[in-house]
Order: structure tokens, then C-alpha cells, then sequence
């Protein structure tokens, strides 16, 4: 490393991972200045920033995994003015010629910023888009769960002996969960004794996620009326799908230059993929699913 102070800019380049976080310093020549692994925690955070500056002026920053385990750095370094710029995965191909280790992943990223690879600006998590964001990560499993369960109570009553069968499954999803729900005994035999207990935890199991999404849904209901009320106007526009565009442009959307640029982060863009006589396009999925990859083990 070397412990000269560089005149000019420095650059910082970050490999981000769960515990902790490698970083490595260029210099506007390109020189490797050295590097540092510190703990994914805000003191580690701030121990990077000030072995970066001790070297020069520090004004841009490649970070991998801005979106997951590197969303913490990205704040400290926009609250101390650094641009921070998303460093994209590795190609895998040009990852098993030149090898890895994480000081040379973190060199790569400041590099990228060097030569201008990197421009893609990070979404800001600090705001309603994020609130909108967090809400509809934990509906989505909810309704999976939701779904899971009643599939599961069914088969169950499929396979059921016939009175019981008869007894307790219905057509409609609400009689038969409310059946299995208020179910104490159906007699007492162990496989009668067990598949009672199992009815009726899952027909309460249904009945909570029930509630919970309909709390979940009231709280994008009144974020999207508050924070995205011209989206909402549109017509077929509801809480869920407002939530969805607003979380996708992030609390900083003048971050998206355009339509394509936004077309391009939600992997909807269109990339040539003619050979011969054949003339076609397909979707570009690349960007949208590194940038959904969390970096690091």
C-alpha cells in the first residue's frame, strides 16, 4: 500500500458482502493505491470512508449491490456528497479467465468508474417508495402463503375419509375454512386426531394472512393515495400496481433520463438477436437481474 497522500482524485471501488466489505482506491492514473476489508456495520463504513480520504479527494464511488448488502455504505457515502455509482455482477465469463478475489472485484469496480462503465445511479431508500417497496415485498409472500395454505387444507380434505370429506369440504373458500376453523375433534383415532389438528391450524393460518393482507393492502392504499395520487387517477391503475411503478423508479426517479431508460431497468428493453435472414428482438433481462442478484455469498 502506499501511504503517500495523492494529489488530485481517488477513487473508490466496493465488493460487498453480508459481514463485511472490501474496498480498494485508485488513483485518476489508474494506479491501485491499496485496499481494505472492513465490517458490513456503520463504524466500518465510516472507517472506509476515512482511509479513502486520508489519500485525496474522494468524489466517486462503484459499489456492488447497492439494493442489498451494500445499501448501507451507499447512504453514508450520499450523506458525506459521494457520488455513488451501481457496480453491475461481474461477467461470468470474464470472471473464470481472470480469476476472483474479492480486493480484485472492488479494484474492478473503481476501475469501471474510472473508464465510464459505471454510470447507473442507485435508488435512494429513504423515502415513500421504499415505504411502498418494503409493504409489497411482504404482501407478495403473504399471498403466497395465503394460497399454499388453502391448497394444502384441500388436498387434505381430498384424500379425507368420505364423511369427513363430505362434512367439511365446500365449493366456496370461506365455508370451508371456516368449517375446518371451528373443528375440535373427528374422533379418536391418531390419523383421526391428527388431521383434525391440521385442518384447523391451517383454516386459522388462512384466516390470519387473510387479515394481514388486508392490513397490508390499507397501508399501500393510503401510501399510493398520499405519495402517488396522479398515478392512482389512471385508469386500471390500483394500490398495488402504483406501488410497484413507484418502488421500480425509486425515491430519486430523476435518476431515469427516459423511457428507454426506464424500460432498460425493468429488463423490458429490446436487444437485437437476429442471425442470417431471421431479423427478431428479445427482451434485456441482464440488467434488471443483476441489479436483483445480492453480491457476495
Amino acid at each position: 500500500m502506499d501511504d503517500r497522500v495523492i494529489e488530485g482524485e481517488v477513487i473508490l471501488g466496493v465488493d460487498t458482502h453480508l459481514d463485511t466489505h472490501v474496498g480498494a482506491l485508485i488513483s485518476e492514473t489508474g494506479k491501485l493505491i491499496g485496499t481494505l476489508s472492513v465490517a458490513a456495520e456503520t463504524t466500518g463504513y465510516l472507517k472506509l470512508l476515512a482511509w479513502a480520504t486520508s489519500f485525496g479527494h474522494v468524489r466517486r464511488a462503484g459499489v456492488e449491490g447497492t439494493g442489498t448488502y451494500g445499501a448501507g455504505l451507499a447512504r453514508v457515502l450520499r450523506d458525506h456528497e459521494i457520488e455513488v455509482l451501481e457496480i453491475n455482477r461481474p461477467d461470468r465469463a470474464a470472471r473464470r479467465s481472470r480469476g476472483k478475489s474479492d480486493p480484485t472485484d472492488a479494484e474492478n469496480a473503481a476501475r469501471a468508474v474510472l473508464a465510464g462503465r459505471a454510470t447507473a445511479i442507485p435508488k435512494e431508500q429513504s423515502g415513500a417508495a421504499e415505504a411502498m417497496r418494503t409493504v409489497s415485498v411482504a404482501r407478495r409472500s403473504a399471498v403466497k402463503a395465503k394460497t399454499q395454505a388453502i391448497n394444502q387444507l384441500r388436498a387434505l380434505l381430498v384424500s379425507a375419509p368420505q364423511d369427513i370429506r363430505e362434512r367439511l369440504l365446500r365449493t366456496k373458500t370461506s365455508e370451508c375454512v371456516a368449517n375446518c376453523a371451528k373443528l375440535r375433534s373427528l374422533g379418536g383415532a391418531p390419523m383421526l386426531q391428527a388431521l383434525a389438528t391440521t385442518l384447523r391450524l391451517l383454516a386459522k393460518r388462512y384466516l390470519a394472512l387473510a387479515e394481514e393482507l388486508s392490513t397490508l393492502d390499507a397501508m399501500l392504499e393510503h401510501l399510493t393515495q398520499t405519495h402517488a395520487r396522479r398515478l392512482r387517477e389512471r385508469f386500471g391503475v390500483g394500490p398495488q400496481t402504483a406501488a410497484v411503478l413507484v418502488a421500480v423508479a425509486g425515491d430519486n426517479p430523476e435518476r431515469l433520463k427516459s423511457d428507454a431508460a426506464l424500460a432498460a431497468l425493468c429488463g423490458t428493453s429490446p436487444l437485437q438477436a437476429s442471425s442470417g435472414k431471421t431479423v427478431r428482438h428479445r427482451l434485456n433481462r441482464g440488467v434488471i437481474e443483476q441489479r436483483t442478484t445480492p453480491c457476495g455469498p
